[in-house]
């Protein structure tokens, strides 16, 4: 197994997922249903490994037909599209 990849998916991916909507409905469910919170639990993490894996099919079908030196300009753009939007949607308010 290689560690190094585990930690930075696992790191990444678990900073990403602090403070996320998908947190934060689980949140509410837990705090807001009478029932086991072991369910809210076992939904909310297989509704996560469920989209994780999607995600992996996903890259592995994309990396078939796209070099993924192009996905990752695509993503990095992305992201910092999405970061100065956010940033100036903060100092607009």
């Amino acid at each position: 197994m290689d560690w190094k990849i585990f930690a930075t998916v696992f790191g990444t991916v678990f900073l990403a997922e602090l403070g996320d909507k998908t947190q934060l409905a689980t949140v509410l469910f837990s705090a807001d249903k009478p029932g086991s919170k072991w369910i809210v639990f076992a939904a909310s993490a297989s509704a996560l490994v469920l989209s994780s894996a999607i995600g992996v099919l996903a890259g592995t079908f994309v990396a078939q037909h796209v070099n993924p030196r192009h996905l990752q300009i695509v993503a990095g753009i992305g992201f910092v599209a999405i970061g100065a939007w956010t940033l100036k949607s903060g100092l607009a308010a």
